[in-house]
């Protein structure tokens, strides 16, 4: 948990001059632990007092509301295919004061045109009036277009890794990717660093059930 107040204190510190507003969450292949950081961060980011709101924008492999126990049978998807994209009963409460959470809903056939399109813009701009962050947990860079479509939208990317199974090359792949973009990308977060001592690093406690080290927000 400590690991994860540092990670809200670096970013809060990168955005002194201008808020991050909005925050993609992404990592260069699946299972490298970016929905267990997002659900971990926004628990963080709203313990902190900040009106946070989750959105599950990785619409092929959605897995937030299996997090926090929520349905999905409605989410994100349907909010894009109204003819204006407003809020009104799609945010689910969480459970977390200061934390809600958008589902995917029901995965497209197409989520690069839904993700890049001109409601999603406005979408956005709805999201950001109903609370202080909103962070999208979006698909690995380098499976689909979708986060490096959701990236020139956003404040701000940040890239997880983890220790145990990430190819270097992968890593500086998905990063090229970003800046080729134009993304703002703020840092990256190592996920399951080997831990001596009294030492901590960013690490997941991955909520499908393979135990690693130490105990994370929602460990089980």
């Amino acid at each position: 948990i400590e690991a994860y107040r540092t990670l809200r204190t670096n970013l809060l510190v990168s955005a002194v001059d201008k808020p991050i507003e909005t925050l993609i969450v992404t990592s260069p292949v699946p299972q490298d632990g970016k929905s267990t950081t997002v659900a971990n961060l926004g628990v963080i980011m709203s313990q902190a007092g900040k009106s946070v709101i989750l959105v599950d924008a990785d619409l092929r492999r959605s897995a937030l509301h299996k997090v926090f126990r929520l349905p999905n049978r409605e989410g994100l998807t349907n909010v894009l295919l109204q003819n204006e994209p407003i809020l009104d009963g799609w945010l689910q409460e969480t459970g977390i004061a200061n934390l809600r959470l958008l589902s995917s809903g029901p995965l497209p056939p197409n989520p690069p045109e839904l993700l890049g399109s001109q409601k999603m813009r406005r979408l956005l701009e709805n999201l950001t009036k109903e609370a202080d962050m909103i962070i999208f947990d979006s698909p690995p860079m380098l499976a689909v277009t979708d986060a490096t479509v959701l990236s020139m939208m956003a404040d701000g990317v940040l890239v997880i890794a983890d220790a145990e199974k990430t190819r270097r090359g992968a890593l500086k792949e998905a990063v090229q990717n970003l800046q080729q973009a134009g993304a703002n990308i703020l840092g990256a977060v190592l996920n399951r660093v080997p831990l001596r001592g009294n030492e901590y690093g960013y690490y997941r406690y991955d909520y499908y059930g393979h135990r690693k080290r130490r105990r994370g927000l929602f460990a089980r």
